[in-house]
This record gives C-alpha cells, structure tokens and sequence, in this order.
C-alpha cells in the first residue's frame, strides 16, 4: 500500500514502540493487544499516543506536536495558549503531567473543546449558533459519540425542541451531556422500570425517577425524548431506545460476546439472502438441540405412551405407576426395550424442534415493531403458527414412534420397521389422532413461546445477559401451563395411533363431533368432562 500517510503512520506506531528503536518487536505487540482489554484502554492508548519519548509522562511540547497534526485541530483550532491548557501545564507551560492527570485533563479537553467551538461560532456573544454551525460542531467534535440516527436529526431536534433555527448555549450544552451521561440515563430507565428493559416509560415517569440523579437535567431529558420520538416516532423510550441514540462504548465492543455479533445493525437492513442465512442457522440449532434431546429424554418418552395407551384388564392393570412401567421395560425386555423407535423419535424430535424454533424466530422478526419489540399477541400467533407448521410435518413419525414403543408389549413381540408401518396404516392411517395433534402442538407453542420470551427478560441481568441457569428456569415456567393444557390432547392422541382400527371414523366421531357440536357453541364444562370421561373408560376394543 503506498496510499497512506508516513506522518500518521509513524505517530500511530509509536503507540506500540514503547522502546522507541523505531522497530515493533513481537512482545511489544503482544503488550499493545493486551493494553486494548483493559478497562482504561482508551485513556492509556492515548496516554502513549502523546507520550513520544517513552518516559511515561506527558509535556505540553509533546501534546502541541500530536495535537496540531489532527484533523480536528485543523477544521476547529484549539486555543493552545489559553486559561484551560495554562491549569494544567502551567503558565508558563512547563509543567509534566503523569497519566492520572493526564486522563483528567484528556477528559476535560473534550468538554471544553467544544465551548470552545461554540464560543468560536458565536462571534457576536449574543449565546447562540445556527443550526448549521451546531450540527458541524457536533460531527466534527462529538463525531464519536453520535449514531446514524442522531447525526440525520441534529437539525430536526433543534427545531424539535427550541421551536426555531437557532441553538442556545443551554440547549449546546445540555446536547452534550446527555450524550456524555448516556450510561446515567440507562440507569435512570432502568430504577423507573425496576430493571424491566421492555417496559415502556413516559417523560413524567422518567423525569420523576430522574429526580435522585440532580446532574440530569430537565432539558436533558426533554432533548432524550425527542430524540427517541424523531427515530423511532414514539413519546415513549425503552432500553433499546439507547442504542439508536448513543453507540457502544469502545470497551463494551471489545469484550462483546460472539452471541452478540449481528450480521446488520438494523431489520430493514436484512435480505432474502440474510434472512435465508438466519433461517438456516436457526434450524441447525434446532435439529442439534432436537437430537439431544431426543436421547436423553426418550426413555421417559417410552414410559408416558405406555401410562397413556395401557390396556385396563379386569381388577387389574398392566402398570401401577411410572416406576412399576420402567421396573417391567427393564425386566421383561431389557435396556435396549427403553429404546425402541428411538431412530424414528430422534427424526421426528430433530425436524419437529428445527420447524418449530426456526417458523417462530422467522415469525417473530416479521412483527417486530419500530422499538424492536414483538408485542404478546404478535408472539402468540408466531407460536401457534410454530405448532401448526410442527404437525403438519411430524404427526406420521409420531405415529410410527408410538406403534414401535407400544410393539414391546405383545408376547410374541413382532419385528416391525417404519416402512412396515406405513404399508399396515396405508396413507390415510398414518394421520390418525391428527386432530388432536392440533389441539396439543398449536395451543403449548401460543402459550410457551410468548411466555418464554417474556420470563427471559425478567430474568435477565444488568447486563441484559442470560445465564444457561435463567434459560432453563425459563423454559421450565414457560412450559408448565401449556403441558397442562396440551397434555389431555396427547393422551387421546396416544390411544388413537395405537388403536387397530383402519377406519378413520372413529377419529371422527370421537374428536371432531364432540367438540364441534358440544363444546365450542356451550362451553359446558360438564360436557368436556363427560367427554373426557368417556374416552377414558372406552371398551378396549376401540382402543387397542
């Protein structure tokens, strides 16, 4: 490359040349990788920027010899020779200043660097600027602490908030501080919300919250908000509200977790290819956490379809209990009898969590509104759309899984398969007890996935992290109501696919009829109990 500039490259290198022989050794840079981890990193890599003798302090000579070569100094000089730099290097500028001082003084040159620019502009003393001259200040100084959004609204928000053109003095500073307490003002959102990140809050609630921090002032918060109401055309904020207004600080980027990493910042940003790319790598994880939990959960499985579908034999009954169902698996057939249909449980468990995480993720990202947040009811139809999508795609294997887990009961054990199934069922056969397979997936996926997504939040960090402890508490409160609710479905679904019967009649007469004609027009609940009751207490005949 021969298109850079030897001055630049020369000062920047020096930062890593701590032994200044114009020479980068491994160890140095190895040093230089380490200094950008650490929590000062920015104070301590400018500290070395100025310091280029290596003697671990800073003079003015030095300072004015970096100072003068950047752009900035350039488009907006800096009085080098006034009341601010003479309090810390002297009157006579003579002074050495060590890196602690060093970091203040770096701290407060910003601040005043931009009175300076202001009082610069105002040349007539009268305390205000055009809005032009504040928003070349402000991209010109302030450039690192501004995101996309707020660099195209600097004007809007002067006409906002002043009613005119014209940026006051208070109104130039307050702009600066809130960008400069920007982490305050997370933690004022966070006190109003008490540390819900998705609760939307009113200016009155978060100026009342506000009223313990004294340094945060009214306008500051008026300026906040309408920031949030020009990007995002809301008068409310949220956590994420933050994020369109002030970027990440440098050390938050550096240590930022893989997870994190978006491929673009914004939705609207996001292709057919991107979308492609996300869909995929949702149903690799899906399939992944699919397949685990296929084998590590199947012999439970195994044990719920044999409860289910028993056979109830005079004064007597096959199991007593779970325990007396998994004493008899393992005496009469062995730990491998845990295990039967296992190959077509593990399809039928990968592909159903693959379709059903990637439909509701796919879904989800469709309904997320201008705060990136996916209202309840939004999320319940993602999840119901998530179950449909699941046994639309799934309901056959089930059905070969529990003719294969049940086939370990007869006395004379037939060796069956899956193709061997599906040619006994015939076509129609292999969609019985589909009806019910609706009313368990669709109404569990509605109600778990909104309120897994709700409960993660809750239990989210400062940090708005996650820990696997919070994830899988979760997911075992977002599971409880819906297997309580799905549960009945499955067993009548269970007795249905075990059943000999060919005909799918049956399936109409004792799912569809009761629930069309009785339950949905009355909503009797004696009704679904006898119903329940009935299918229950069914001559074995029917069901076997």
């Amino acid at each position: 490359m021969d298109d850079y500039h030897q001055g630049s490259l020369r000062i920047l290198g020096g930062i890593i040349d701590t032994s200044k022989d114009n020479l980068i050794s491994f160890v140095e840079f190895e040093a230089f990788e380490g200094l950008l981890c650490v929590p000062d990193a920015l104070y301590a890599t400018a500290f070395r920027l100025f310091d280029t003798n290596g003697n671990g302090s800073v003079s003015f000579d030095e300072f004015k010899e970096i100072i003068t070569q950047t752009t900035l100094q350039q488009k907006i000089p800096f009085d080098l020779n006034g009341h601010f730099v003479q309090m810390y290097f002297g009157k006579q500028r003579d002074r050495i200043i060590s890196y602690t001082d060093f970091s203040q003084f770096l701290y407060d040159f910003h601040e005043e660097y931009a009175r300076e620019a202001f009082r610069r502009y105002d040349k007539k003393n009268t305390g205000y600027i055009s809005g032009a001259e504040f928003e070349f200040i402000m991209t010109t100084i302030r450039s690192h602490r501004l995101t996309t959004s707020v660099k195209a609204n600097l004007q809007q928000v002067v006409q906002f908030v002043a009613g005119s053109n014209e940026v006051s003095y208070p109104f130039f500073i307050a702009v600066n501080g809130l960008l400069s307490g920007m982490e305050e003002m997370k933690k004022v959102y966070l006190e109003a919300t008490h540390g819900n990140p998705t609760r939307e809050v009113s200016k009155n609630q978060f100026l009342s919250a506000a009223n313990t921090l004294t340094h945060i002032s009214p306008l500051e918060i008026e300026i906040l908000f309408a920031l949030v109401q020009l990007v995002h055309g809301t008068d409310t904020i949220i956590l994420k509200d933050f994020l369109a207004i002030s970027p990440d600080q440098y050390y938050i980027k550096a240590m930022q977790r893989v997870v994190d990493i978006k491929v673009v910042e914004k939705p609207e940003d996001r292709n057919m290819f991107i979308e492609f790319l996300e869909t995929l790598y949702r149903f690799t994880l899906g399939t992944v956490a699919g397949a685990f939990e296929a084998v590590g959960m199947y012999p439970f499985d195994l044990i719920k379809t044999r409860m289910q579908a028993q056979r109830y034999l005079p004064d007597k009954v096959i199991y007593r209990n779970n325990f007396d169902c998994f004493h008899k698996v393992i005496k009469f057939e062995g730990v491998g009898g845990l295990y039967r249909g296992l190959f077509a449980h593990i399809v039928s468990v990968s592909l159903g969590k693959a379709i059903k995480l990637s439909m509701n993720d796919w879904m989800r990202d469709k309904f997320v509104n201008k705060k990136s947040q996916v209202p309840f009811t939004s999320g319940v139809m993602a999840g119901a759309a998530a179950g449909l999508s699941t046994v639309i795609l799934t309901h056959p294997l089930e059905l070969i899984k529990i003719r294969i887990q049940m086939a370990g009961e007869e006395r004379r054990p037939m060796r069956t398969s899956s193709f061997r199934i599906i040619r006994s069922v015939g076509f129609s056969g292999v969609f019985k007890g589909f009806t019910a397979s609706l009313l368990r997936d669709v109404p569990f996926s509605a109600i778990f996935f909104p309120l897994y997504a709700y409960t993660k939040i809750r239990l989210q960090d400062s940090n708005g992290y996650n820990s696997p402890s919070s994830l899988a508490i979760s997911g075992i409160i977002a599971s409880v109501p819906g297997v309580a609710l799905s549960m009945p479905f499955d067993v009548i679904k269970t007795r249905l696919q075990v059943s000999q019967l060919q005909s799918s009649a049956h399936e109409q007469v004792f799912i569809v009829q009761p629930f069309g004609r009785e339950l949905w027009p009355t909503f009797e609940i004696q009704k679904f109990s006898r119903f329940f009751l009935e299918l229950c207490t069914l001559d074995r005949k029917n069901l076997i």
